[in-house]
């Protein structure tokens, strides 16, 4: 059997981790597309480093895109495999796949029009609408908790890892040549306290471990804190200031998480009155994916939603999906708090308000997630005083600030505790991925310190025997 790191090794995205059975059955673990490193993503997009028709099942730790964005390529390409997730995650990917597809092409489309004037031969998309589309068909989806027979070698159960709406540790029992192993791919880990999930459960034992490293060499403050001071940038915002206040959010997770705080400053008489936008048709159509998915909250929310039956939804909150209706937001005088995506700040309709506010003093952008180190978000957030936005670049009078509680990755500490469910010495190999590689040798020491063993952190394209 042999293991091969097709994505996520030594960097946060494109996560696939291809499992090679002796019997030459073909596994990957995620199918994540490759985001924020300027002229190389689409190479490395592209280059699967396998060809898609050979795999015959691709299991699925949840929705984000950078673990399930290059589904409808593969099935390009030629997969017809059946992809394996729980219920939450295909519901997502149902709408997050059709949106990076209307994004693949509306991006392909605005580049030939530059590459036609110059001669230049056009581009195609990655993938289509119609390819997201037709690979839905081949979701299956599976409850938590339940072991799933993919063959009569191969079982996988998921439990949840609480850092997105249907997330889970993939947890595969793979018997071969007459003897049993369990292999555990974590995904993504989120946080024990979380203001929508329930916190991630213990998993199975497992022989092979694959986990993520994002946060491994940082500590975040607890979420009163973050609650706290996102209350704060508000007031400083919109009431001292009397400007807008930009939160640059993905769709899917931080968007609900930042709505439910907000919705509990209403309900608390804390939010002053200010009009609240939340401009994204995916951070909608996510919303309503979270309402029909009540399994996966955690007990606070559940207890809170028999005297607020939408945790999601208040006065003076308004969802915008029409372009037009963005666009109006540029001529809005007064402050209020606008909620957009993409979170790293590389696509989508931040960049149009990013545009036309950070020149701005009274108005502030408020980081509240990841982003990598190549993105215009990395440089907001570290301080650069002009950035280019579509070719244009603008002086940043805005202030800016951070508020890394609100991530859905685990810190170091978290992490370790999570991972400490497993009986440390009948772990065989644990690999780190989804992590920068200094992070990574920061929290592989970390892991050494609390008695696990045999850590090792593969580079791209890199093959183990197991």
């Amino acid at each position: 059997m042999k293991l091969k790191f097709l994505g996520a090794a030594r960097e946060v995205t494109g996560s696939k981790t291809l499992l090679t059975m002796d019997s030459g059955k073909r596994i990957l673990l995620d199918c994540g597309m490759f985001q924020g490193k300027g002229l190389e993503t689409d190479n490395l997009n592209r280059d699967l480093g396998i060809d898609s028709s050979q795999i015959d099942h691709i299991i699925l730790t949840h929705a984000h895109i950078d673990h399930s964005g290059l589904i409808p390529y593969v099935y390009r390409l030629g997969f017809r495999g059946s992809v394996i997730c729980t219920n939450a995650t295909r519901d997502l990917c149902s709408i997050m796949l059709a949106d990076t597809a209307y994004i693949q092409e509306h991006d392909t489309k605005t580049y030939n029009k530059r590459r036609a004037k110059k001669g230049l031969p056009l581009l195609t998309p990655l993938f289509t609408q119609e390819d997201a589309k037709e690979c839905m068909a081949h979701f299956i989806g599976v409850p938590y908790e339940m072991k799933f027979r993919i063959d009569n070698n191969i079982k996988v159960k998921f439990t949840g890892t609480g850092h997105m709406l249907g997330s889970g540790v993939a947890n595969l029992i793979v018997t071969e040549n007459g003897q049993t192993f369990h292999l555990a791919y974590t995904g993504d880990i989120g946080r024990p306290a979380n203001r929508i999930l329930a916190p991630p459960k213990v998993f199975p034992q497992a022989d092979i471990l694959i986990t993520e490293s994002t946060y491994g060499d940082r500590l975040h403050k607890d979420l009163v804190s973050a609650d706290e001071e996102l209350l704060k940038t508000v007031n400083f915002t919109c009431v001292e200031k009397g400007g807008k206040l930009i939160i640059p959010s993905f769709s899917v997770g931080r968007t609900q998480e930042i709505v439910y705080s907000l919705n509990n400053f209403f309900n608390q008489g804390k939010l002053p009155r200010v009009e609240i936008f939340v401009d994204s048709p995916l951070a909608v159509n996510a919303t309503t994916i979270f309402r029909m998915h009540p399994e996966c909250f955690n007990k606070e929310i559940l207890d809170g939603m028999e005297k607020d039956a939408d945790p999601f939804g208040f006065n003076r909150l308004t969802y915008i999906t029409r372009h037009e209706d963005s666009k109006k937001l540029n001529d809005y005088k007064d402050p209020c708090i606008i909620i957009s995506a993409s979170g790293m700040m590389e696509a989508g309709r931040i960049k149009h308000h990013l545009a036309n506010n950070i020149s701005d003093s009274r108005n502030t952008i408020l980081v509240v997630g990841y982003c990598s180190p190549q993105t215009l978000g990395a440089r907001i957030a570290r301080g650069d005083k002009e950035v280019s936005i579509f070719g244009t670049v603008y002086k940043v009078n805005a202030d800016v600030r951070q508020i890394d509680s609100f991530s859905g990755h685990g810190d170091y500490k978290e992490m370790i505790h999570f991972l400490s469910c497993q009986d440390k010495n009948a772990i065989k190999k644990i690999f780190l991925v989804h992590g920068e590689y200094e992070t990574q040798q920061n929290y592989s020491s970390r892991l050494l310190e609390s008695g696990f063993k045999n850590i090792e952190i593969p580079s791209m394209r890199q093959e183990y025997v197991i």
